[in-house]
């Protein structure tokens, strides 16, 4: 018997990083190619599929949490728990109450025959297989990107490091690149829908080619690079060795390529870096930033900082402190550790408290704020490229330089999509305020 579908409404949750939101938007085109209405998550809907992230406990409290806003929306609905959580902790996910359908992070391009037969069947089903046996690129791609100016396009999954604090490589296996010709095809398809800028995102991009031999990361930013179109590229995060000198003087001449990194640091203390078998020291970071400035002038560099991982002493978070505050990046992502079960660090001694790691956070968000509001300063005055992408909620429009300075002007017109010229005039909390020159 067949389901008759046309008329039910699928709504959908992305919790965690760009892929997750590729990934959904992938799985989200082909419900519509099936003939489903995607209708927003406080709606109340036939289907509810949660893509998860489980690189924090938050994270897992927010999928469990999500579910039952779900249920309490429609208590006959069909469930749909995807992605990292399930993939890392499949015993938690199938405990919770009201989840019909469970996956991990592959075959996610199949969810729809699941919740067909689901519906049909009205039986559980779980869909989760070893990831780390798996060295296949799963084929998802993303053709109409939702209300979006900047274009993401998932290149690689997976990661090897096995970082002591790291859930991720037992969430989302091996890695396994994109085909060359496939993402030079994306990219020449975005450029004719009009897009001006996209964003090269994975798990570990900077392993991108590893396991193909034949073709690296650099290899794509030269390709797109000669794409009509196309006027900027931007990296999602980098691993800090893949920025030899000779990479960085490489991705210099590469016109399009935006100057803003974002490079993985996680601690300014080697200690600390040794004890989360991290592969660098914070002089060999220091050697990559410095050769960054040198050879791209006026080049953003945005990085991560973890508190409170075990074993963690007021003398080494001072250390990384001093070391971050030395670095001046433009951007800093701050997160607290969390324990993670399954990672060899679940399991060190020396956890750090609750109050301590707070405080720890709380001291290095307020020296990111400043060091972010240090490098604009550096640009008042200046004329530089925004490409704008929204309409702030108090009439601006909203857009960003290459480095990643957000800019604010005030416009007749929506911008959206439209690159200007604009000077920068003055600051406003941690943006500019601009006009088009």
């Amino acid at each position: 018997m067949e389901v008759f579908i046309v008329s039910l409404n699928v709504a959908f949750y992305t919790l965690g990083c760009k892929v997750n939101q590729y990934e959904t938007e992938a799985i989200m085109e082909i419900f519509q190619q099936r003939g489903y209405n995607v209708v927003n998550y406080n709606s109340v809907a036939d289907i509810y599929i949660i893509n998860t992230c489980t690189v924090t406990g938050r994270g897992d409290a927010k999928s469990r949490a999500l579910v039952r806003k779900a249920l309490k929306k429609n208590e006959n609905a069909i469930i749909v728990l995807t992605g990292c959580y399930p993939q890392a902790f499949l015993d938690e996910a199938m405990s919770i109450p009201g989840v019909d359908i469970i996956t991990g992070t592959d075959e996610r391009a199949g969810i729809v025959e699941l919740v067909e037969n689901c519906m049909r069947d009205r039986r559980k089903i779980v869909k989760v297989n070893d990831i780390r046996k798996n060295h296949r690129f799963e084929k998802l791609s993303v053709l109409r990107n939702r209300d979006r100016t900047r274009a993401y396009i998932k290149i690689e999954d997976g990661c090897d490091l096995y970082c002591t604090y790291c859930i991720v490589p037992y969430a989302r296996g091996p890695v396994r690149s994109r085909p060359y010709d496939e993402i030079m095809h994306e990219v020449k398809r975005l450029a004719d829908e009009g897009f001006k800028e996209v964003v090269l995102t994975g798990i570990h991009i900077s392993s991108y080619g590893r396991d193909i031999g034949d073709v690296s990361l650099l290899d794509v930013l030269k390709g797109i690079n000669n794409i009509d179109g196309i006027y900027r590229i931007r990296l999602s995060s980098l691993e800090p060795r893949i920025l030899t000198e000779e990479f960085i003087k490489e991705i210099a001449s590469l016109d399009k390529l935006c100057r803003f990194f974002h490079i993985s640091l996680q601690s300014g203390c080697d200690e600390t870096l040794k004890r989360m078998h991290r592969r660098y020291t914070t002089d060999e970071y220091r050697k990559i930033v410095c050769n960054l400035r040198k050879y791209i002038p006026e080049v953003g560099v945005a990085t991560d900082i973890m508190v409170g991982f075990p074993g963690e002493t007021d003398k080494e978070f001072e250390e990384s402190y001093m070391f971050v505050k030395a670095m001046g990046f433009s951007h800093m992502h701050v997160f607290q550790y969390s324990p993670r079960r399954g990672t060899k660090a679940y399991g060190y001694t020396g956890q750090v408290e609750k109050r301590i790691k707070e405080e720890r956070s709380k001291k290095m968000i307020e020296l990111a704020e400043e060091m972010k509001v240090e490098f604009n300063k550096r640009f008042l005055g200046k004329t530089m490229d925004v490409l704008y992408e929204n309409v702030t909620k108090d009439g601006f429009n909203e857009g960003l330089t290459d480095n990643y300075i957000r800019v604010l002007i005030r416009s007749e017109n929506t911008l959206k999509n439209e690159m200007y010229k604009t000077k920068l005039l003055s600051l406003k909390g941690l943006d500019m305020i601009g006009e088009i020159v």
